[in-house]
């Protein structure tokens, strides 16, 4: 499906004119990230349009905010353009979430061609990024995942059904993430993520083994998860 006929398309092309001119003043550049932004995406026209909208100085033009429009679920995030490449030279241990945003955007109103200057922000950082950095990033996002995985497995045994599958839905993404990260991975969104790393049907107890085969690898990279008191005062 060409991109440009999907129903979604259509419905950015509207917000984002719409932007432009109630805001003209204070838009720098409009455009789409997430699925939509990859040609080979095939969303039927139901799917979700996420618009990144970078302003020229911060708390300007209009809110991040999310709206339902002729069907199609909009999701504007608003930042100031300083802020966003502050964040584009960012490795967190989001960075598997959010790097798509930077690198794979479609533009639907970028008249100083700030769009591709924020993209070459994003991967001159990568490629100034040691492996410490991408371990170490690692490194929390895995905490994360263990606590959820942990917490998961205590619900279930208090037989606190849906409380546990969302905390082992969170610890999937979690261990996804730390996949991502200690390969230099980034997906799409969160759903791409447990998919492409093979955890969106693993169980309570394939999960586990997961984040125990990653600990070990963030001990062969040079620091175990597990340590003193001094280490964690240590950082």
């Amino acid at each position: 499906m060409d991109p440009y006929d999907d129903p979604r398309w259509r419905v950015a092309e509207r917000v984002a004119a719409a932007l432009t001119r109630r805001f003209p003043a204070d838009v720098l550049a409009v455009a789409v990230h997430g699925p939509l932004a990859h040609a080979d995406d095939d969303g039927g026209g139901t799917g979700e349009v996420g618009l990144l909208v970078a302003t020229y100085r911060p708390d300007s033009g209009p809110r991040s905010t999310s709206r339902r429009v002729d069907g199609v679920l909009v999701e504007l995030t608003v930042t100031g353009s300083e802020e966003y490449v502050r964040e584009a030279r960012t490795l967190s241990p989001r960075w598997p979430l959010t790097a798509d945003r930077y690198v794979t955007t479609r533009p639907l109103h970028d008249p100083t061609g700030w769009l591709p200057k924020l993209r070459d922000e994003h991967l001159g950082r990568l490629a100034r990024a040691r492996p410490a950095e991408f371990s170490a990033a690692a490194r929390q996002a895995w905490y994360k995942g263990s606590a959820a995985h942990a917490r998961a497995a205590r619900l279930a045994e208090w037989y606190e059904t849906d409380q546990a599958l969302l905390m082992l839905a969170e610890a999937r993404l979690a261990a996804a993430t730390v996949s991502g990260l200690l390969s230099r991975t980034y997906f799409r969104d969160a759903g791409d993520a447990v998919r492409r790393t093979g955890l969106a049907g693993a169980d309570m107890t394939e999960v586990g083994a997961v984040l125990r085969r990653q600990a070990g690898e963030l001990t062969a990279r040079g620091r175990p998860v597990d340590g003193t008191v001094d280490d964690l005062l240590d950082g």
